[in-house]
């Protein structure tokens, strides 16, 4: 019964593990806090690494970050009741003609392992609803996802939108999908691009430190 012990089963994936852990943590006394600073976020920054240096696959980073909702659906309670700020806000969705959601989900997930508060507006989103969720839920970062290389005229759409309603300022644009590059980021006039889910949050927490 140990912090290590949640971080070791969200690291191998064992979402049963890693609630009855994190229940029995929060029965010893620990507080939800210092789980999600201490286990969670440790293990899925781990995570993101090991992918990036291709000793985990999408699979594998799909299981950790379903043990680590498990952990999490005891802690977002406890978290919204002590007032714990999250590092940050984002607002993400598949754009406008696409309805690729795994590499959007998986994204989300790993934001969410990171700390940040995710508003998942699911796929197909118009320029006007990436607008409308600016003023409604004033994120830090919009995160937008293309899988087509069809679609990816929806990201230059929802950035133009988001310049002709005036918030452009107001909000990190952050872009991603097999099809999307440094180079098309550059172009669309996006603040950043992240190549796959687990360099996704590290880009993120960049783009707010910028």
């Amino acid at each position: 019964m140990s912090l290590e012990a949640i971080y070791n089963a969200v690291l191998s994936g064992n979402a049963p593990l890693a609630k009855s852990e994190t229940q029995a943590e929060l029965d010893a006394g620990t507080s939800a806090e210092s789980i999600l600073n201490e286990a969670c976020i440790p293990a899925m920054t781990e995570v993101g690494r090991l992918f990036e240096i291709g000793d985990k696959f999408v699979p594998e980073m799909l299981i950790s970050a379903r043990a680590m909702s498990a952990s999490m659906s005891l802690l977002k309670p406890l978290l919204a009741e002590a007032g714990v700020e999250q590092v940050g806000s984002v607002v993400i969705g598949t754009v406008a003609g696409d309805l690729h959601d795994i590499g959007k989900n998986l994204v989300g997930m790993m934001l969410e392992g990171a700390g940040f508060k995710v508003i998942d507006l699911g796929t197909d989103v118009s320029p006007q609803k990436f607008v409308d969720s600016v003023t409604e839920y004033s994120p830090d970062i919009i995160a937008m996802s293309a899988l087509l290389t069809t679609t990816t005229k929806s990201i230059i759409n929802t950035i133009e939108a988001l310049n002709e309603a005036g918030l452009r300022d107001k909000v990190k644009v952050m872009i991603g999908g097999a099809p999307v590059t440094q180079d098309f980021a550059d172009r669309a006039g996006a603040d950043g691009f992240a190549p796959d889910a687990g360099s996704a949050a590290r880009h993120a927490k960049q783009l707010l430190a910028a």
